[in-house]
């Protein structure tokens, strides 16, 4: 029998890209497969959209208060009775082959995750069909805690290691899942992150699927963690990397972890300042006591010029006016 894949989408204000976003799901090549839909409050015309699809075979739809979209993938969850699960934003898309790829890599495993290749393209775009490249990310790895060592070292750790795996390339056993625990609703910036360091922790391993393709949609022109004047955005960034930290800390004595960590705690420290002086000190502590020795500026060469005369703080500091006086006159 066909195992069953439950697809799983989160929806908030995504009128404009819905429709493409469910109809990738019902063009799927995969047999089985169940479209879990879940309108976390929107305000638009996305829950319209939704009930076009009522009378479509293996399509549910839940409407709720806007919690965020971990608690909107949760929601899912719970009502999800696939063998596999599919995350997928409502503004991104899956290639026909995607989900029958990845079932076909995992061949009945559920012990192990599967990942397939990330096309992105801008927002207003159709969907690109190269593909991206070859690097480490693109074989298999059938150790959980290095497989994360790598995904979070980046070059200047590990040069050729690093990079960004988006929550809708996985293919994930729903026994890995329970396992691991559902997602984290105090989190609303890199939620994916924690969540699946959890869940690559409970697993075998991560499978590389060769054929599927997951294209994920860029926004330009939206301001970087260093722009936004959110605290609960910085908030959750750092409780992310806590969580992350600690999580392989658990599993693990690499003295790695600590210099990748070390990192991560000093640029998001550096992005944060100036608008959040005691999240910025909190990062900026925690990477000196894991005996952070790396660049000390985050951004452009006038910057890192600026850093190396003025310090990091203050080039940050200029780096925040300019883009605050560019913002006031927008």
């Amino acid at each position: 029998m066909n195992p069953l894949v439950s697809v799983v989408i989160p929806v908030y204000n995504a009128e404009k890209y819905l429709d493409a976003c469910i109809l990738s799901v019902v063009d799927q090549t995969w047999p089985a497969v169940e479209i879990i839909l879940v309108d976390d409050g929107s305000t638009d015309g996305s829950f319209g959209i939704i009930e076009k699809y009522r009378d479509t075979p293996n399509v549910q739809a839940i409407r709720q208060k806007n919690r965020g979209a971990a608690a909107a993938r949760n929601a899912g969850l719970e009502q999800a009775k696939g063998v596999y699960i599919q995350f997928l934003d409502a503004d991104d898309l899956l290639s026909p082959d995607k989900i029958e790829a990845q079932v076909a890599c995992l061949d009945g495993s559920l012990t192990q995750l599967s990942i397939c290749r990330t096309v992105h393209f801008n927002k207003d775009e159709t969907n690109a069909a190269e593909n991206d490249g070859e690097g480490w990310l693109h074989r298999d790895n059938d150790d959980s805690v290095d497989f994360l060592i790598r995904l979070y070292a980046g070059e200047e750790v590990l040069p050729g290691h690093g990079g960004m795996i988006t929550i809708h390339s996985w293919l994930t056993p729903r026994a890995l899942i329970d396992k691991a625990g559902p997602w984290n609703e105090k989190l609303s910036l890199d939620d994916d992150g924690e969540f699946f360091c959890r869940v690559v922790l409970a697993s075998q391993g991560v499978k590389f699927s060769k054929n599927g393709i997951n294209y994920y949609r860029k926004f330009t022109g939206y301001p970087s963690l260093s722009a936004q004047k959110n605290r609960k955005s910085t908030e959750s960034a750092i409780l992310a990397i806590d969580l992350k930290f600690d999580h392989l800390k658990k599993r693990t004595t690499e003295s790695l972890v600590d210099r990748v960590f070390g990192k991560h705690y000093w640029w998001t420290g550096v992005l944060a300042y100036p608008q959040f002086k005691d999240l910025s000190a909190y990062c900026i502590k925690k990477a000196k006591q894991l005996g952070y020795t790396g660049k000390k500026y985050v951004g452009g060469r006038a910057g890192h010029a600026l850093a190396g005369l003025l310090g990091w703080k203050m080039a940050r500091m200029i780096a925040w006016f300019r883009q605050a006086f560019k913002g006031s006159w927008a």
